[in-house]
């Protein structure tokens, strides 16, 4: 009985903290449905676009950087709840901005509570969880990411349908201060890492909650045992910096890990999903639908590794993913090729519609004339449904919509199976006890500067070099990925935290 309240708490306190994983998802991808009315309501244009959607990623940059610091002096669960509380904010004031630089400041506040919680959510997990656990409940965070972003895609989708005029984008963003709220609700029955307490030296306490987490008196005597002796081995060589000699090779390894995730271009397509489906072809329409079957796809492949992570291994994961990686992303990066004349044809058409809709902001008389213009100049016929509310429509084959759209739905369950299930679990993993949270937020830093960099240049790129060249380097990218798991990449799986420096052969001398 001892042993299931044990397993209860466990997996209850691993479920709320991964909490944070869903609101970073779906943070992550809700502004993919509003693009095209932040263009408008803010005028816009792919430049300023990019900064838009930036503007969260550098708050992640910041969160991911500094978030060690509350996470180390104050406690794991205490930097959970504010994390939570920046999360509400953010979604409140970005549904309701007065101008574009109040929404720029709103996002970059989520910004820091989504580069906090992909610190502070794993990191609180692998400290609580037993070894043979471990990567199941750590990467219950990459599963409320993915939950996170199918759920934004969805909403995205509905609210879409509603018809709610000049207001539908501000709905999109203000649904997510209802998981908000529930997160920083959940957040106070948690309990503290007893890891934590130990490096506070507040043994009486992490004993307790030992007893609680293990299930037995003797079993929490010997984790405690276990844990003071690792921290009083990293302490006998002096104050831990993260940036030194000994930890050169886990540095590297986390900074790898989190550039390959984002040189993947997995954030900037989960971005501009609906974007490249216009491209590609597809309505208004089915544009706001498809990425909900990309959000599904990698939602169902998350849930197929999470349960197997500890069966074969974080490399093994990678080195799948890795494959599928490069054979998605070549596909899609040939038929943007083979059909590139129509595609340019359809970004024309696309920049006619921007136009005219600019042309209606300011003037009512040229209304007409606009859309006359690009109705004239385009096929009636497009693909899965005609949309008399978008007068653009493709001249494209369906096997460019419907390639496109296989080609990233394989994308996606690649990155769901590999980067997505492997990186959480892997930065949680690798760092001992006294830098683990530096490790962590490294790893995270690394990640988000990229990801705002590649998001930041992906509207103009699609312009100046064309989506064909942009998926064909991120295939290049991810070749490099595949050699650097082979020949590079250890295997965490079920080895206790305070064993891994030995098999990484850090251990202190």
């Amino acid at each position: 009985m001892a042993n299931e309240k044990a397993t209860s708490l466990v997996v209850r306190s691993s479920i709320v903290a991964s909490l944070g994983g869903l609101l970073f998802g779906f943070d992550t991808a809700v502004i993919s449905g509003t693009t095209e009315a932040l263009r408008s309501v803010f005028n816009l244009n792919d430049w300023t676009l990019g900064l838009t959607v930036s503007s969260a990623l550098f708050g992640t940059i910041l969160g991911a950087a500094t978030i060690q610091y509350p996470t180390n002096r104050y406690g794991r669960k205490p930097t959970l709840i504010m994390i939570a509380a920046l999360y509400l904010i953010s979604a409140l004031g970005s549904a309701f901005p007065w101008n574009w630089s109040s929404f720029l400041f709103f996002r970059f506040i989520g910004g820091i509570g989504v580069g906090g919680a992909s610190v502070v959510s794993p990191l609180y997990t692998a400290e609580i969880a037993p070894p043979k656990r471990r990567g199941f409940l750590v990467a219950l965070t990459q599963f409320n990411i993915v939950l996170g972003i199918l759920v934004a895609y969805i909403s995205n989708f509905i609210i879409a349908g509603c018809h709610l005029g000049d207001a539908e984008w501000r709905w999109m963003f203000g649904v997510e201060a209802i998981p908000a709220f529930l997160f920083l609700v959940a957040l106070f029955v948690n309990p503290e890492s007893p890891r934590w307490l130990v490096t506070k030296n507040r043994i009486e306490e992490a004993r307790k909650l030992f007893v609680k987490l293990v299930g037995s008196e003797e079993a929490a005597d010997e984790e405690l045992k276990v844990v003071q002796q690792a921290i009083d081995d990293e302490r006998s060589v002096g104050k831990e910096r993260l940036f030194c000699w000994r930890y050169r090779k886990l540095i590297m390894l986390a900074i790898c890990i989190a550039a390959f995730n984002q040189l993947s271009g997995i954030n900037a397509i989960l971005y501009y999903a609906p974007k490249v489906f216009l491209l590609a072809g597809a309505s208004d329409r089915m544009a706001m639908f498809f990425p909900t079957i990309i959000g599904l796809t990698n939602f169902i492949v998350t849930m197929l590794a999470i349960v197997v992570i500890d069966w074969f291994g974080r490399k093994t994961l990678m080195l799948v993913g890795s494959i599928g990686y490069i054979l998605s992303l070549g596909l899609v990066g040939t038929l943007f090729t083979v059909f590139s004349d129509e595609f340019n044809a359809q970004i024309e058409r696309l920049d006619k519609q921007a136009a005219a809709v600019e042309i209606v902001e300011e003037e009512a008389p040229v209304i007409a004339a606009a859309e006359a213009v690009v109705e004239e100049e385009t096929p009636v016929e497009d693909v899965g449904e005609s949309d008399a509310a978008n007068p653009v429509v493709s001249a494209i084959p369906k096997i460019g919509v419907w390639g496109v759209l296989v080609g990233l739905m394989v994308f996606i369950a690649s990155h769901g199976f590999g980067q997505g299930a492997c990186i959480w679990v892997f930065l949680s993993e690798i760092f001992p006890n006294s830098v683990r949270a530096q490790g962590q937020a490294l790893g995270c830093f690394t990640h988000w500067i990229l990801n705002a960099c590649v998001s930041g240049l992906f509207p103009p790129l699609l312009g100046l070099i064309g989506p064909s060249a942009i998926f064909f380097m991120f295939a290049g990218f991810m070749v490099l990925q595949l050699l650097w798991t082979i020949f590079i990449m250890p295997e965490t799986k079920q080895v206790p935290l305070e064993e891994m420096q030995k098999r990484l052969g850090i251990a202190s001398k």
